[in-house]
């Protein structure tokens, strides 16, 4: 399900007025926290993320690895905030453009 750039660009408007759902610190990726992920993606399909990571490459591995465990799509990334898109199945509530 990879996104159209137009169809990124809708969903970084949408996200621009979002605050960060969840915030990973120090402790990274624990079961708990991919767990309120997925929840997150699941009820409203397209969330902000804090990623407080020492430095860049770490903070990307970590963004990297919460997209590829949540079967999600990275709409976009500034500096520790990420945003990811994941369709709910059962009721979509984002109708995204055409490609």
């Amino acid at each position: 399900m990879p996104l159209s750039p137009k169809q990124r660009h809708f969903l970084r408007g949408l996200a621009h007025t979002l605050k960060p759902v969840i915030i990973i610190g120090q402790q990274g990726l624990t079961p708990n926290v991919k767990n309120e992920i997925d929840q997150a993606l699941t009820h409203h399909e397209l969330i902000k993320l804090r990623v407080n990571a020492e430095d860049r490459i770490q903070r990307r591995q970590l963004i990297e690895t919460m997209v590829s465990e949540a079967n999600a799509e990275l709409v976009a990334t500034i500096g520790h905030i990420a945003v990811l898109y994941r369709p709910n199945p059962k009721k979509h509530k984002i109708q995204l453009v055409k490609s």
